[in-house]
């Protein structure tokens, strides 16, 4: 016989189960909706930029792992959570569930995420080898679990904001979230892993990416209704080779994709070599690199709005164009200082080129897919966003390639501390500005030759 309060406590879950199965977004989403969906931009973030930035040096400078070892394991992570974006979008096309395509997925990922993202700064006392197994296997969580949540939650972009004004204005909060979680990832790192040490640093940030994913999954991640499936074709009739097939032969996306590669391999050899630059060529202390990355925020989160207002009145072609060009000027600059404060007033320049691709890069994939609708009467946000995230993942290789190379080839030997060879300066000089110059020249090419020109399609 069950109880009057089990009777109560029943009644209150199926409730809630009801009010999270029946949400369904019907016109332009709220601003309280738009707020707590991009507040999903800082977690993800926070994450991102955390790994990208502090994982080889946390892995090659305090545990003296040598470098190709590591370069070795974050090659094998980049080639997982490749091969994991295309099929975890298509499945995401193909579910339906009375919550929807996509809320199911990230509901599920959300714990996982953040418990094996802490768990990659807390590795216990192992030898090379061990360590090297560790970083495989907790990753290997992280990357399952990152694409499951972050591709979907990027899924649910063009479906709340169906127009290119709607995303521009949708798109703000959600990239100042985003900045505001590179702050804390990167510059707030350092100044956390300097102060409490990397186990106490894995704590704080893990902590306050559930909380935000927490508030964003109830308050603004509403997907819409299903179309009638008796009129409109829907993805679960397109079979995993016609996927592939219908998004590679969208015009739009090569060049899209190809750029988006280069561009985003600019930024995260840039990340990956901000560490070494302060310590070894500003000759610095290593907390100092909050400075130096909180700079590029000062001027990107102003910056968002200033795109914008830019995509809004141009397109999201000549828009993103402009950003590039500023983002590879700028980055040259970091080739003279010889302080953290010159170093920080070339940040400020940079952050203007990184507000906009931050802005820019989501509105314009959303446009690819509305055009990919139009010519195949299905909205397939999974399929895309995983292909995509298949071939930009190639950045993570194509950064610890990079970063393996040039420190094997000036010189670097963790064991040496900070006595370390003259030609180490001019390496990382290069790997901070040089290389990401030449990745983000190519990047503008590829999108000078993307063929939508107009705002909406």
């Amino acid at each position: 016989m069950t109880s009057p309060d089990g009777q109560i406590h029943g009644q209150t879950r199926e409730l809630f189960r009801a009010r999270l199965r029946d949400r369904r977004l019907d016109a332009a989403p709220t601003r309280a909706q738009s707020i707590a969906f991009g507040a999903s931009g800082f977690p993800t973030q926070l994450m991102t930029q955390t790994f990208s930035a502090f994982v080889v040096y946390f892995y090659v400078a305090q545990l003296a792992v040598p470098a190709g070892w590591v370069a070795a394991a974050m090659i094998a992570h980049g080639i997982l959570n490749a091969v994991l974006n295309p099929i975890v979008g298509t499945l995401s096309d193909r579910l339906r569930t009375p919550w929807g395509r996509r809320i199911p997925w990230i509901g599920i990922g959300v714990v996982p995420l953040v418990v094996a993202f802490a768990l990659v700064w807390m590795p216990p006392e192992l030898p090379v080898a061990g360590l090297i197994v560790w970083f495989l296997v907790v990753v290997a969580v992280y990357d399952i679990a990152f694409v499951v949540v972050v591709l979907n939650i990027s899924a649910l972009f063009p479906e709340i904001f169906r127009t290119t004004e709607e995303r521009a204005r949708g798109n703000v909060p959600r990239q100042i979230f985003a900045i505001l979680g590179i702050v804390l990832g990167t510059a707030g790192a350092p100044a956390l892993y300097a102060t409490i040490g990397w186990p106490g640093m894995a704590l704080v940030l893990a902590g306050v990416c559930l909380v935000l994913l927490v508030w964003s999954f109830l308050g603004g991640m509403i997907e819409r209704r299903a179309p009638d499936a008796a009129s409109t074709p829907t993805a679960v009739e397109m079979r995993w080779r016609d996927q592939l097939i219908y998004t590679f032969r969208n015009r739009a996306f090569a060049p899209y994709v190809l750029g988006s590669l280069l561009v985003q391999t600019a930024i995260a050899v840039m990340l990956a070599a901000v560490p070494f630059y302060v310590r070894y060529s500003l000759r610095a202390d290593e907390g100092e690199g909050s400075l130096l990355l909180g700079a590029i925020s000062v001027t990107a989160i102003p910056s968002i709005v200033l795109w914008s207002a830019v995509v809004r009145r141009t397109s999201p072609r000549t828009a993103l164009l402009w950003s590039v060009a500023v983002l590879g000027i700028a980055v040259l600059g970091y080739v003279f200082p010889s302080n953290v404060a010159g170093a920080a007033l070339v940040g400020v320049a940079a952050g203007v080129g990184v507000g906009g691709l931050l802005q820019l890069l989501e509105v314009m994939l959303a446009q690819i897919i509305d055009a990919d609708a139009a010519r195949t009467g299905r909205r397939r946000e999974g399929a895309y966003f995983g292909v995509n995230g298949f071939v930009v993942r190639g950045s993570v290789i194509l950064q610890a390639i990079v970063a393996a190379w040039v420190l094997t080839a000036s010189g670097f030997d963790a064991r040496l501390e900070d006595a370390q060879p003259d030609g180490v300066d001019g390496g990382i000089r290069v790997m901070l500005a040089v290389i990401p110059f030449g990745f983000t020249a190519l990047a503008w090419l590829c999108f000078w030759l993307y063929p939508i020109r107009t705002r909406d399609v």
